[in-house]
């Protein structure tokens, strides 16, 4: 009898050792083993229907498992020169924006452990998803020389600052943690995004090393989140200073993304976004970055790249400003491309005689 107790007991903590059982004891937070659908977070009461299979008002752990072991639909190739790793998890749980996509060249031109191209996507800290992310750097990993990466993270409807960036420190540790097993070099991982996402690997090149910015998620707290290089297209680099150029959008107001981003309106909240401006965090240690930004941009200001380039290169960081001319919020071509393949071959792959030239490109549809 002695016995088979504690064969349970051991068969119990096995099992809440899982991920999707140690989720479900967070989400249950009155122990009473059920889920009711305020229990959820917000991105997870969306599937509560679903989920209550016996409809009875409350997910089981049963229920629970059953839903996340569910059988899916097999993913196609991403190409057939890429071998696609989706929705892993960096943060020990299942919330499916807290994963990475990863993108591996099915034939590599080089030889040894290649580079890593991570991109964070945009959207306002609001929308978006890292699906989007393989459109990003398909033309690195289909030439065999690096390996891709597309990082999830909360978005301000389930969480707000410093939650994103919390998310963002993680993922580049489970990046460090596992470059062995997929192949690519852990000292090597650049960071790449726009707009919200620019902030965001503009927060990732500053703030390498500030212990108060990099949260506790994930199983690799011994692993670095610093990054080797940032390319950053039209992200915000501080805040306060969002309305003193003409922008379609009022920054000062409290719906605006970066008030909401912060919890409050942005003018109020000083503190808060100082801590949520790659400015405010600059420092002599940063990481080389190359900055991009149209100077016709209505709603992130041409003046906040040049805030974070005039600060960088006071500190004698490596840093490149590329303005497109007459560039909106978004744009592309070879000329962009180009100036992008100069920074990686100068600062990822160790080609210190490449120039990066700063004279201005014109975007092209």
């Amino acid at each position: 009898m002695q016995y088979a107790i504690v064969t349970l007991l051991l068969a119990s903590l096995c099992l809440a050792d899982e991920p999707q059982d140690r989720t479900f004891a967070q989400w249950d937070k009155n122990g009473d083993g059920r889920l009711v659908r305020g229990e959820l977070p917000p991105f997870a009461q969306r599937n509560f229907d679903r989920v209550d299979t016996d409809k009875d008002g409350f997910i089981s752990r049963d229920e629970h498992r059953a839903f996340l072991n569910r059988p899916r639909p097999s993913t196609r190739p991403a190409s057939d020169k890429i071998e696609l790793k989706q929705n892993l998890s960096y943060a020990a749980n299942d919330n499916p924006r807290q994963a990475i996509d990863l993108y591996l060249p099915k034939k590599r031109t080089v030889g040894g452990k290649l580079p890593l191209i991570a991109w964070i996507h945009g959207g306002a800290w609001r929308a978006g998803s890292r699906r989007a992310g393989l459109n990003r750097v398909r033309r690195f990993v289909e030439s065999g020389k690096y390996v891709g990466a597309s990082i999830g993270y909360r978005l301000t409807g389930e969480a707000i600052w410093p939650a994103q960036i919390h998310d963002c420190k993680a993922a580049i540790r489970w990046l460090k943690a596992n470059a062995d097993r997929y192949g690519y070099d852990a000292d090597r991982i650049c960071v790449y995004g726009s707009s919200a996402g620019g902030h965001l690997v503009a927060m990732l090149g500053t703030t390498g090393n500030v212990k108060e910015l990099e949260g506790s998620l994930g199983n690799h707290p011994d692993q670095s989140s610093s990054v080797a290089g940032v390319i950053d297209l039209f992200g915000p680099t501080n805040f306060l200073t969002m309305n003193d150029f003409p922008s379609r959008i009022d920054h000062d107001a409290s719906d605006s993304p970066e008030s909401i981003l912060v919890g409050k309106p942005i003018q109020t909240a000083p503190e808060r976004c100082a801590n949520a401006s790659p400015i405010h965090w600059a420092s002599r240690d940063d990481a080389p970055i190359l900055i991009m930004h149209g100077t016709a941009d209505k709603l992130v200001a041409f003046d906040q790249s040049v805030q974070l380039h005039r600060t960088l290169t006071t500190l004698n960081v490596p840093v490149w400003l590329v303005p497109v001319q007459d560039g909106g919020h978004g744009f592309g071509g070879t000329q962009v491309d180009g100036r992008i393949d100069a920074f990686l071959q100068k600062i990822i792959l160790g080609r210190s005689n490449t120039k990066i030239d700063e004279t201005a490109v014109r975007p092209e549809q």
